[in-house]
């Protein structure tokens, strides 16, 4: 069962916002590594506004392709992929952690890479305020509002339709770990890109993104990752997350996910797991 999480990227970003949920108990089961500071100042955060165009408007040839593309992702619910999108909506640590293990064929633990598990949860707060004026100016409405169909997180609709969905916070976190996780586990960078784009396809999947919310969320977190390595002490961590990893696979450590079930679900719709699915 999903951890009572909302979407943390939107709540890091509000303090008002988050001092709201919090005393409505929203996030009071939520693990607290989910609320670890970024390591991004907020004068050097992308400017999500400024980098971006609107969102598609209603009746643009633009939307027409969201609303196609949102049509055809239904047919999965209730299927491995959606089970898989369901996962992939909770970002609670310990488990979000893991999302990447088998493309990396490692496990990303607090006990084994603690430099790479404190790198990631740091990295889901930059990208989370840097979504944030993009969604606040724009205000757009989810997918699940539109075309009233079920999401893969119905306990937190009332709260997502008071969240702009544009760009995809997901996404851009997805993305962030994925160009990251590529730069530490070179040899693996294909498997990896690949399972970031699918970590944000699900958002549309679970019918709560737009595939332009998703699109831009993915350019959101590439400039986030750009202005991480202007950071020392970010710079610190990935240098240190590359040894620990090192030593973690030297002691034969493997993932502890179904890698042979998640590369099954990934291969249904729209992208592919490129990595031996181990048995």
């Amino acid at each position: 069962m999903m951890k009572k999480i909302l979407i943390v990227l939107s709540c890091l970003a509000m303090t008002a916002g988050c001092a709201n949920l919090e005393k409505h108990g929203e996030l009071s089961t939520a693990h607290p590594h989910n609320r670890l500071p970024g390591y991004l100042a907020s004068n050097t955060l992308p400017d999500s506004e400024a980098l971006l165009p609107p969102p598609p408007s209603t009746g643009s040839t633009a939307f027409a392709l969201d609303e196609d593309i949102s049509r055809n992702s239904l047919i999965l619910r209730d299927s491995p992929r959606w089970a898989l999108a369901v996962q992939d909506a909770d970002l609670a640590f310990p488990e979000v952690a893991g999302a990447f293990s088998c493309a990396m064929n490692a496990q990303i633990t607090e006990q084994d890479t603690p430099h790479l598990y404190k790198l990631m949860r740091r990295v889901l707060s930059d990208a989370g305020h840097s979504v944030f004026k993009a969604k606040k100016r724009y205000m757009r409405a989810r997918p699940f509002v539109v075309n009233k169909q079920p999401t893969c997180s119905p306990d937190y609709e009332k709260i997502m339709m008071k969240d702009g969905s544009y760009p995809s916070g997901h996404s851009a976190a997805g993305w962030a770990w994925a160009l990251i996780l590529s730069e530490i586990s070179p040899e693996q960078a294909d498997a990896i890109l690949a399972r970031g784009r699918a970590f944000g396809q699900s958002r549309v999947i679970c019918n709560v993104h737009w595939q332009s919310d998703v699109i831009e969320g993915r350019s959101i977190g590439a400039a986030t990752v750009a202005r991480l390595h202007a950071d020392s002490l970010f710079r610190s961590d990935l240098d240190a997350a590359r040894i620990e990893l090192e030593t973690a696979r030297s002691k034969g450590l493997k993932p502890a996910r179904d890698c042979k079930a998640e590369a099954e679900a990934l291969a249904q719709y729209p992208h592919y797991a490129p990595w031996p699915a181990n048995k």
